[in-house]
């Protein structure tokens, strides 16, 4: 039977020569950017999207169309069909929010404000398909200011506004940017688990996995058919516990043990009750481990990579207004004295400042100002601190190192001193911390004793860790940066709740 359909092509007749071939119609944005555009022929050009504003007059309406690839959209000149009754017309159907497809001829608009239109004539077939109707009396996302809270209870379609559909476009970019980046370092791009057994943060903040209860009866049968074993507990799936990940940190240091130069962008979770503007349940990190770091290479060389990879990854994004999308979230942004440190921060030719925990407490000590937490030498830098550092002190990013060893976890390793360890926290205004970092502790005997004070010895749950530096351990180094503080910093959005498609905090968990 299927030779007989093998023998006639015909059957699965296709419009592309080959698969190879196959390609999406283009978006606006590839249609606007094309070196063809605008169409000097008598060809048609059809166009997909969402009415975003409309604008009706007596013979003719204007339509601003958007399928969310840019943040312009495309101008629709709809001339009427004079013949046809007004109950008839399709054009009564065009609201915002409607979901159309316009077929017309792409040419130079006479206008301001926009380079090409689309001129769409009612009277031609099918010129205007109204692929999905729009209620105006009750769609949510109204042409007026709405709120970030009103927003956020319209999650499902808060992304058809602009500022949002501009944060999404900016994570992209940002996200490609630093694939290239990482690549072109030597990096190989790996995926890590999100189930663990391990608190790679030590804090104690994770979300633990919990079993239903079976409701489906193939599943119930299939329950109690098996054998339960006294190695595996009917309370726990995998025998143990298991945990949503806080950090990939310790997995991508297993697989930098055999590629060397590993990183990953992935999500993580922390039961962390706070409702801050810089805190999220759900968020993604930026993280990569590397290892053969030089002999005699302190924490200061780990801090010069992560600033390479920023100036190259965001640099070219700020140091202009050449981006449509980071144009578009700093347009609503009041504070423009922020953009413009930003593109100052980018682009200064020296290195960003760089000192130590001890130094940076003496300085706060010093400000005299009065902080509602006193700075002192082995308490952990508040929020407030951080800000007075980056934002009154330096003007700028800080890297902060060698913080006190009873402040940081057991894998850092262990200055000269005794009292520090090799680390860092990279410190932006208006964010706080943006990257943490450190060289890990290769020294089994230091590693082991740190294990040790942290209780993670007994039950042999993390003989793997060890077993990395007993079998061809090598000095190693790596960092996690938040990648919604990235794109805040990047695109002056204020709370961390609207540089992430769905946010998920402690009381909230819409969708």
């Amino acid at each position: 039977m299927l030779s007989r359909y093998l023998l006639r092509p015909s059957v699965l007749r296709a419009p592309h020569s080959s698969p190879s071939s196959y390609r999406l119609p283009p978006t606006i944005s590839q249609l606007l950017s094309s070196p063809d555009a605008p169409v000097k022929t008598n060809t048609t050009t059809t166009v997909s999207g969402w009415i975003k504003s409309i604008r009706k007059q007596k013979n003719v309406s204007f339509a601003v169309v958007t399928d969310g690839s840019s943040d312009q959209g495309l101008q629709a000149v709809l001339l009427k069909n004079k013949g046809q009754n007004e109950e008839d017309s399709v054009l009564r159907k065009l609201t915002n929010g409607a979901a159309v497809r316009l077929t017309g001829k792409l040419v130079e608009s006479p206008g301001s404000g926009q380079s090409h239109e689309l001129v769409v004539d009612e009277k031609q077939p099918d010129s205007i398909v109204v692929l999905g109707e729009c209620d105006p009396e009750t769609y949510p996302i109204q042409k007026k200011a709405l709120t970030n809270e009103y927003l956020r209870d319209n999650a499902h379609l808060r992304t058809r506004t602009s500022q949002i559909a501009a944060m999404l476009r900016l994570r992209d970019n940002l996200s490609h940017r630093i694939g290239s980046w990482f690549s072109s370092q030597g990096f190989v791009a790996a995926n890590t688990p999100i189930l663990t057994g391990n608190d790679a943060e030590g804090a104690g903040e994770a979300f633990r996995l919990a079993l239903m209860d079976l409701a489906h009866p193939a599943a119930e049968q299939s329950v109690s058919s098996t054998t339960t074993t006294a190695a595996t507990s009917p309370e726990e799936f995998f025998s143990r516990p298991a945990f949503l990940t806080v950090s990939h940190q310790l997995h991508l240091e297993a697989l930098a043990t055999a590629l060397s130069r590993v990183y990953t962008l992935s999500p993580c979770f922390r039961a962390e009750p706070s409702a801050t503007r810089r805190h999220l349940a759900e968020f993604w990190m930026l993280e990569a481990e590397w290892a053969f770091i030089q002999q005699g290479d302190d924490v200061r060389e780990v801090c010069r990579f992560v600033e390479a990879m920023l100036r190259n990854v965001v640099g070219p994004l700020v140091a202009t207004n050449d981006d449509p999308d980071t144009e578009c979230l700093w347009k609503g942004n009041p504070n423009t004295g922020n953009l413009e440190s930003l593109q100052k921060t980018f682009g200064q030719k020296d290195w960003w400042t760089c000192m130590t925990y001890t130094e940076a407490v003496k300085e706060l000590e010093g400000a005299g100002v009065e902080f509602e937490y006193t700075p002192k030498w082995g308490k952990a830098l508040q929020s407030e601190h951080e800000r007075w550092l980056a934002e009154t002190l330096v003007k700028g990013p800080v890297f902060v190192t060698d913080y006190p060893v009873d402040l940081k976890p057991f894998y850092m390793r262990l200055n000269d001193d005794g009292k520090t360890v090799a680390c860092f926290d990279l410190l932006v205004p208006h964010i706080g911390e943006l990257v943490g970092g450190s060289v890990r502790e290769e020294r089994i005997d230091i590693l082991r004793e740190n294990m040790t004070q942290a209780g993670l010895v007994d039950g042999g749950a993390y003989q793997w860790y060890e077993d990395l530096r007993k079998y061809g351990g090598a000095p190693h180094a790596g960092f996690g940066m938040g990648f919604e503080r990235l794109v805040g910093w990047v695109g002056g959005i204020e709370n961390i709740r609207e540089c992430v498609p769905m946010p998920r905090w402690a009381g909230r968990l819409l969708l």
